[in-house]
């Protein structure tokens, strides 16, 4: 991997990783409200799950395990 292709792979990192978070925050806001729609948690809830296998995808590309 050169540099410029492991630049790209942190920026994504860093734009999922705050895609992410935001979707927890998506997530805390819906659940306080006096009746959360259930489908959509749901919804929100699969796809944080879907990147945070995206983010442990572009980790492990990034800082692969060198067994020695």
């Amino acid at each position: 991997m050169d540099d410029f292709e492991e630049q790209e792979l942190r920026q994504t990192l860093f734009r999922l990783k705050q895609e992410h978070r935001d979707l927890d925050d998506a997530i805390a806001a819906l659940q306080n409200t006096m009746s959360p729609d259930q489908l959509q948690l749901k919804r929100l809830k699969k796809k944080k799950l879907n990147l945070r296998d995206s983010i442990i995808d572009i980790e492990d590309n990034l800082f692969p395990d060198i067994i020695a």
